[in-house]
């Protein structure tokens, strides 16, 4: 399972739009958000850069 922190997320928007970006992408992943931690838990097939890639394109870059 990969970790991201995303501290542009704020609000079930975010949410909504980073979990179906991840979908897309592999839509057998497992997808977990916390809001309140502002981290993206993702279980998934596709490597972590793809995955990182993905939300940045989303609009939702993870943090270095």
């Amino acid at each position: 399972m990969y970790e991201f922190k995303v501290p542009d997320m704020s609000c079930g928007h975010c949410l909504a739009a980073v979990t179906e970006a991840l979908k897309d992408a592999d839509a057998q992943a497992d997808v977990q958000v916390s809001l309140e931690q502002k981290t993206v838990k993702v279980q998934s097939a596709l490597e972590r850069e793809r995955l990182a890639a993905v939300l940045a394109e989303a609009g939702y870059p993870p943090a270095a």
